[in-house]
């Protein structure tokens, strides 16, 4: 399995596939969507570089389930799995 290391304030996240139910009962598939809304963190880079030379730390970490922006992912996919990488500043919020 191939490991992916994240850098500076990039997140690696698995996006979360949910199939869509309308208000009249239909199922809309995965591909009728947009693109996901949401995933599971499952890397972190270690942080932004500030001016000083110190790292921001991270607000999310693995395992988290996020919600972010639609369209600043990039895709990616390693090992036959797709996975997403966004700047933490897209991330809009953390899922309790």
């Amino acid at each position: 399995m191939t490991e992916l290391k994240p850098l500076n304030d990039k997140v690696i996240v698995k996006p979360i596939k949910q199939d869509e139910v309308t208000k009249a009962g239909i199922v809309l598939p995965q591909t009728a969507e947009e693109k996901p809304e949401k995933g599971e963190v499952i890397a972190v880079g270690p942080g932004k570089l500030l001016e000083n030379g110190q790292r921001a730390k991270l607000e999310v970490k693995v395992g988290d389930k996020v919600i972010f922006k639609k369209y600043s992912p990039d895709e990616i996919k390693v090992d036959d799995k797709e996975y997403l990488i966004i700047s933490e500043e897209d991330i809009l919020a953390v899922i309790k």
